[in-house]
């Protein structure tokens, strides 16, 4: 008899430059809104470097942005290469 193995979620990480950070109260909004999206296990805010970087599976990019957005910040588009 064969056992079905459930299936794997995908590991991913994420990365996003993020205005208008200044200090850690204001990565503490961006970690506590971005944590509460499906799928998240991590958050970690650069303020320094303007940057965040999100660990997780099947993380969805769309709800990442509208998290940062809903903390009171702004997403750089990517640049393109």
């Amino acid at each position: 008899m064969v056992q079905k193995q459930p299936a794997q979620k995908k590991s991913a990480q994420k990365h996003y430059t993020v205005t208008g950070m200044t200090c850690e109260h204001c990565a503490a909004s961006v970690r506590e809104e971005v944590s509460e999206v499906a799928g998240v296990s991590e958050v970690v805010v650069d303020v320094a470097a303007n940057s965040v970087t999100v660990h997780g599976a099947d993380l969805d990019d769309a709800r990442l942005r509208a998290a940062i957005v809903e903390a009171g910040y702004a997403v750089a588009d990517p640049v393109a290469a």
